[in-house]
């Protein structure tokens, strides 16, 4: 069943520069300094065959990190030099996979269901008064909607997650937006000069700030440039 990439995934994008070391340990060690964290390597980036001469490419796993082989040929890796990662391709897949759910969510939720107040606004309740709106209550008093309960209830071949529903709420150009942005950076980003980037809280505004931010910092390096992708355990 078609699922979407959970948004809480923390996934770490680890950047160097053309002459640094650019092993696993290096890309670890700075997570492990920056974010004190550790983690392992993600096999995310899809890899990159040029035109002419990806027949022969397409098997050598030069300039790629803890690649991954699909009947010899690379087709995934944790990480590499930014020339040989398809990151327009990994984009345009996220984006195509995004846009085909939400159009689902459209005639399926969105054109049976009246409007919902979002999950952000119950959370809101809780902050303001513990007391009064525990967080089971707050989550009782969403989860209760009727659009919600409709996204729950889906069993078409999608996964609707309603604590997504400001997101699916404000549009498909929206939502695309988010998930191909995802793909390519995760939830944070560590700068070849070691500042780390990430989103400022929770709120999807701020998520949407981070990842522009991230990506233009990303169009910027050097296509020789290496990129690791790391999950945070």
């Amino acid at each position: 069943m078609p699922k979407p990439t959970p948004l809480t995934d923390k996934i770490v994008t680890v950047c160097f520069n053309p002459d640094d070391d650019a092993d696993w340990f290096a890309a670890s060690e700075k997570v492990n300094d920056l974010m004190d964290a550790n983690g392992t390597p993600a096999r995310r980036f899809r890899v990159r065959h040029r035109r002419f001469i990806g027949w022969l490419t397409r098997f050598l796993g030069y300039y790629l990190l803890d690649a991954a082989r699909k009947f010899g040929a690379v087709t995934f890796a944790a990480g590499g030099r930014k020339s040989r990662l398809d990151l327009s391709g990994m984009s345009q897949i996220a984006a195509n996979e995004a846009i085909t759910r939400w159009r689902a969510w459209h005639l399926h939720i969105n054109a049976t269901t009246k409007p919902a107040r979002v999950w952000e606004d119950f959370l809101a309740q809780h902050h303001a008064d513990p007391a009064k709106v525990s967080l089971s209550e707050a989550r009782r008093r969403f989860e209760q909607q009727p659009r919600v309960l409709a996204m729950l209830a889906y069993a078409g071949g999608y996964v609707f997650d309603p604590y997504e529903l400001s997101l699916f709420q404000a549009g498909e150009a929206a939502y695309a937006g988010l998930y191909w942005r995802t793909a390519l950076i995760g939830d944070a980003l560590i700068t070849t000069d070691g500042r780390v980037m990430r989103p400022a809280t929770d709120s999807l505004a701020d998520r949407f700030r981070f990842l522009n931010d991230a990506c233009m910092y990303l169009r910027s390096l050097n296509d020789r440039a290496r990129l690791c992708a790391v999950t945070i355990a």
